[in-house]
């Protein structure tokens, strides 16, 4: 009763005298739902948790690519269950509640009947961070989730009804998780069950083919059930405590009474039953839903909290549902004895550093294109899930020898076939994040730039030969990638000349000169590609000929997710080059008119509901590969066209609706739209995602009156706008701490010492303000 208190007392009063509603009154969970990943629609789970349960009404169609949008979709009506894991690769452990005849498949959407599934309407559902709530129009029964880290909540109220159910569904694949290969659950006591899921997703297939991902689970109901059931995919037992196998499930067999509530408490595990029981206990032992619930949504409140905006209402829903996405896109897989899943279905044990900061390991989409957004919001609020990334990252290549880009239980699911892990954890240490072994991150980071022998397909990077001994990495016509050549090689010299400038930078700072300049010549790889005919990026072969047939807006030849009009700006390490290449004038006129035609259609695929929608545009906010070129005005000297065009994709991408929500056809990766729009509306990013020796921070037009930051390092950082209004977009003047700021940057490491920021805004541009002095393009 002491911690219920404790976090109830949180809850009303943080910060001192803001109301509990304060932040979590403006996430909306519901905002792009029409089409959104397995993770985006899990709202009883805390930040980075373990356990993210949802409502699911697709999840066990599973997707035959292994990524698509699946788990929640806005446009169904009905539930077919409620889901414990959702991360990337990573789906499973359903429980249904039910009244009437007994089923135990879930049912199809266009036959709800024919399953266990359920009708719903939205008006009875609630859905905040920390707590779901639903009423399942076929069973008149309400149901409730929430959840702490790693332990996840239900309370079901039931109807009078003597022959009510609660289905326990752990053989059924569920979101980006594949086949299951293996399950059980059994009884081990009247109101205590566990047991463990295995399955087999799509990427582990294509990238780490030996690998599994199996979870595992102990739980409690509280109320014993009068009978108990099991069942498998073909057969279904009656008094039966225990079942194995594709389809394996149990169900509990009740009479209640009117508004009877049964809860349940499940503590999840990817290493074991034991540390699943472990978890429950250290987290929940004696915990009750509604004292689960106030704790978790006193968290989500103090992290929410971190970074407190004023303004618009409609823009603070924008934002704080964009920094919930941030904070819930990848989880933690260790437990809380510091167990974590090692690959191949082995458990390791977490080694740290500092003992008094000890990081947990993380499940982890790929972190392409993350740079320009969540590592930048962890570096500026949220350290300590950098150093975890790190952390997670530096253990992987302990036990597997290479660096994995998206990660599913320690198994490479790399997803894009590139590696920018190396970058990242680069950035992380130029921004001063450094709880890990700095001597082991830096021998992985060169290795993942240099190294090709035995590499693991699943590490990504299998052209890395090829870029080494060329410069650039060679065009492969067939769709594929080896120590040969790409099929996506302009992109791949693009982004490893990128990759490369980060770890010299890194050398540098470490005083490893020869590597700086072994490695610095390869940042100049996107010079081999840019045609100068032309002034766009265009593949070319191993002989040193460009492609023929070329076109410029053609998608998936030479490009990765993306074309050569907007690959062509991605040099983020050195503007000035690229800028002067294309000659200023006519970047200039370029960007602009890009950014101009793409207004007309949202800033990407237009109103297409599919996630690869602007893949063929001039401009694609909906997918990583475009996401810092709005801020390169800043280089060029036009710093009011990248206020101008960051506030209007700030306004038209981003939505507050099911379906307009980050934008209409987005690629919503684990957090990474949401934190854009999260720095973009603060007015705060760097191109370089902080791989400088001596990063920067760019601004744009920050679009609240106030935003007060509570900076990683504790110190309090206010960003304050004066005649700011929808029409005032354009930076006027500028102050820091009392003193003129000329320039549209600052050095980081200035900023983060915390003050006051002010700018003047207005409704025409000041071509004078931040054009003397352009960021450091080349360091």
């Amino acid at each position: 009763m002491k911690k219920y208190l404790k976090y109830y007392t949180l809850l009303l009063l943080w910060p001192c005298g803001i109301s509990a509603q304060q932040f979590l009154k403006y996430v909306d969970p519901g905002i792009g739902t029409a089409h959104s990943r397995w993770f985006f629609y899990t709202p009883a789970a805390a930040p980075y948790g373990m356990a993210k349960l949802a409502p699911s009404t697709n999840g066990h169609y599973g997707n035959a690519s292994g990524w698509e949008a699946v788990g929640y979709d806005t446009r169904q009506n009905s539930i077919e269950g409620f889901v414990h894991f959702h991360e990337w690769q990573v789906g499973g452990v359903s429980f249904m509640p039910t009244t009437g005849a007994l089923k135990v498949k879930p049912g199809l959407l266009e036959d709800p009947s024919g399953g266990y599934r359920s009708y719903f309407k939205r008006e009875n559902q609630v859905a905040e961070p920390g707590y779901y709530k639903v009423l399942l129009d076929d069973y008149n029964i309400t149901a409730e989730l929430t959840a702490t880290r790693r332990v996840g909540f239900h309370r079901y109220t039931f109807p009078e009804n003597a022959k009510a159910h609660i289905i326990l569904d752990i053989g059924n694949k569920q979101g980006e998780s594949g086949e299951v290969t293996d399950a059980g659950i059994q009884m081990v006591d009247s109101t205590h069950f566990e047991g463990f899921v295995a399955t087999y997703p799509q990427y582990l297939r294509l990238y780490d083919p030996e690998g599994k991902v199996v979870m595992y689970f102990y739980g409690t109901v509280s109320k014993k059930p009068e009978s108990i059931g099991a069942f498998t995919q073909n057969n279904i037992w009656e008094n039966t405590l225990s079942a194995n196998g594709r389809g394996a499930g149990l169900f509990f067999n009740y009479q209640t009474a009117e508004n009877e509530s049964i809860e349940i408490k499940v503590g999840l595990s990817y290493t074991s039953v034991a540390n699943a029981k472990a978890n429950l206990n250290a987290e929940a032992a004696t915990l009750s839903f509604d004292e689960a619930r106030v704790q978790t949504q006193a968290v989500w409140q103090q992290e929410l909290s971190k970074i407190s905006v004023e303004g618009d209402e409609q823009n603070k829903i924008k934002f704080y549902t964009g920094l919930f996405h941030a904070l819930l896109g990848r989880g933690i897989a260790s437990d809380v004895n510091g167990a974590y899943p090692m690959h191949r279905g082995q458990a390791g044990q977490l080694k740290y550093v500092h003992t008094t900061e000890k990081p947990e390991f993380m499940n982890t989409d790929a972190i392409w294109g993350a740079f320009w957004n969540i590592t930048q919001l962890w570096a500026l609020a949220y350290p300590e899930w950098y150093n975890n990334y790190v952390n997670t990252q530096l253990q992987i290549y302990r036990d597997s020898g290479w660096f994995g880009d998206g990660i599913a239980n320690s198994e490479y699911v790399s997803g894009v076939g590139t590696n920018f892990v190396g970058l990242a954890i680069a950035g992380a240490y130029q921004a001063g994040i450094r709880n890990y072994d700095v001597a082991l991150a830096y021998e992985a980071v060169k290795a993942n730039e240099l190294n090709w022998q035995n590499r693991k397909e699943g590490s990504g990077k299998m052209d890395t030969r090829a870029f080494v001994k060329y410069g650039f990495v060679p065009y492969l016509e067939k769709n594929t990638t080896d120590s040969t050549g790409s099929h996506f090689s302009a992109s791949h010299t693009l982004e490893y000349s990128f990759s490369a400038f980060a770890a010299a930078q890194m050398a540098k700072a470490l005083g490893r000169k020869k590597d700086y300049q072994t490695l610095i010549r390869y940042a100049d790889g996107w010079k081999l590609i840019f045609n100068p005919q032309h002034k766009l990026m265009q593949p070319k072969k191993a002989d040193g000929s460009f492609i023929d047939k070329f076109n410029p807006l053609e998608a998936w030849r030479g490009f990765q997710e993306g074309n050569a009009i907007q690959y062509t700006f991605y040099v983020p390490h050195n503007p000035a080059a690229l800028i002067s290449a294309i000659v200023e004038e006519q970047f200039n006129k370029r960007l602009d008119s890009i950014f101009q035609t793409s207004q007309r259609y949202s800033f990407g695929g237009g109103k297409k509901i599919d996630a690869f929608a602007g893949v063929q545009s001039l401009y694609n906010h909906g997918n990583q590969p475009c996401l810092h070129i709005s801020w390169l005005f800043n280089y060029s000297g036009r710093p009011w066209l990248t206020q101008k065009w960051t506030r209007l994709i700030c306004n038209e991408f981003y939505g507050t609706e099911p379906i307009h929500g980050y934008g209409y056809g987005q690629d919503e990766d684990q957090g990474q739209l949401g934190s854009w729009y999260v720095l973009a509306s603060l007015g705060l990013f760097d191109v370089k995602g902080f791989t400088d020796l001596k990063p920067v921070i760019a601004f744009g037009s920050p679009l609240f009156e106030k935003a007060t930051i509570t900076l990683g390092n504790k110190r309090t950082l206010i960003i304050e706008t004066k005649n700011n209004s929808a029409g005032n977009m354009y930076i006027q003047s500028a102050q820091f701490n009392n003193k003129p700021l000329n320039n549209c940057w600052l050095y980081r490491d200035e900023l983060m010492k915390g003050g006051k920021l002010v700018f003047t805004m207005g409704s025409t541009p000041n071509t004078a303000w931040g054009t003397q002095v352009p960021p450091p393009s080349e360091q």
